[in-house]
């Protein structure tokens, strides 16, 4: 596989890079600013177009299948758009894919009408942990109940969030979405949903305390909590008949079985994720290969953004 386009020369297009170098593929570089471009070259081995994707394209180079975006969450849907334009057909978008909810229809339309694969780049999906859990819950007969917890550590926030207000401002979509995404990729998105939240930050108004419940798809109970304004992590537990499964951190796996109060760590095979960006080399090999079925789609990212996200944020 040859040409494929990265675009976004940052630290993720960094994690990237490393990955693309390890699968032995071809690839072309595409950055905006100097100071990132260096950088990149530094530690990837890798040159870099520097000017940005508009300038990129009308220098009329060859149009890949496949093209990877990395760039600020601000402008994600437009680089993305450009690309679609341009003729790109298989597109990995990093996560949340739109830095506001409403850009969310421009993009599915218009990758829609281009006939567009659009991937949101999850890459929690492909922890060794999560695909070990996977297992678990299939042996089980499914998940029979699950819950999660995506408290943010506003105190850390705080002094950096005037930097980049627009971003943080949707920080639920921006970064939260992150642990929200692989609750219920596990245990299947709502088909009912019960969200309340309180307070406000400087920095994300619209609320700083969370919680909810509701029904999964796959017939799962579920509840959530986070307090932005009190100590917390990210968590995620899920429920079967025979265990309870703990990512407590995400990368690991915990397990509790039934009739015993005593928790351990699952043994899995993580090296892929020690060795890169957890998640990061899996999901990249299976974007290019085409294998999209453990992918959110843009056109999913729409309805969980405007039937689930947006209530749960109260954005």
């Amino acid at each position: 596989m040859k040409g494929i386009w990265l675009v976004g020369t940052g630290s993720m297009g960094i994690e990237y890079a490393r990955v693309l170098n390890a699968l032995k593929i071809d690839f072309i570089a595409i950055g905006r600013r100097k100071e990132n471009a260096i950088k990149f070259e530094k530690v990837s081995q890798h040159s870099t177009f520097i000017g940005g994707i508009e300038k990129f394209i009308l220098s009329n180079p060859e149009i890949p299948a496949y093209a990877i975006v990395a760039v600020n969450v601000e402008i994600l849907s437009f680089t993305a758009i450009e690309l679609i334009n341009a003729g790109v057909k298989n597109i990995l978008l990093e996560k949340p894919g739109v830095c506001e909810p409403q850009e969310i229809k421009k993009l599915v339309q218009i990758a829609q009408e281009k006939g567009a694969n659009v991937m949101l780049a999850y890459n929690r999906r492909f922890y060794a942990s999560v695909l070990k859990a996977e297992e678990i819950i299939a042996n089980d007969n499914g998940v029979t109940s699950f819950n999660f917890e995506f408290t943010e550590w506003a105190h850390t926030i705080a002094p950096i969030a005037n930097n980049n207000y627009g971003v943080f401002k949707r920080w639920f979509l921006a970064n939260s979405t992150h642990v929200v995404d692989l609750a219920f990729f596990l245990g299947g998105k709502p088909k009912e949903l019960s969200s309340f939240h309180t307070g406000g930050l400087d920095w994300h108004p619209n609320a700083s305390i969370f919680c909810g419940a509701g029904i999964s798809i796959k017939g799962a109970p579920f509840s959530y909590q986070a307090n932005w304004e009190a100590p917390g992590r990210w968590v995620v537990e899920v429920c079967t008949k025979k265990h309870r499964l703990y990512f407590k951190p995400m990368e690991q796996l915990q397990i509790q079985e039934l009739g015993r109060v005593t928790v351990e760590q699952v043994l899995i095979d993580d090296h892929l994720d020690k060795e890169f960006k957890p998640g990061l080399y899996l999901q990249t090999e299976n974007f290019l290969k085409g294998h999209f079925s453990k992918f959110c789609t843009i056109q999913e990212q729409k309805e969980v953004i405007e039937n689930v996200y947006n209530k749960m944020s109260g954005y």
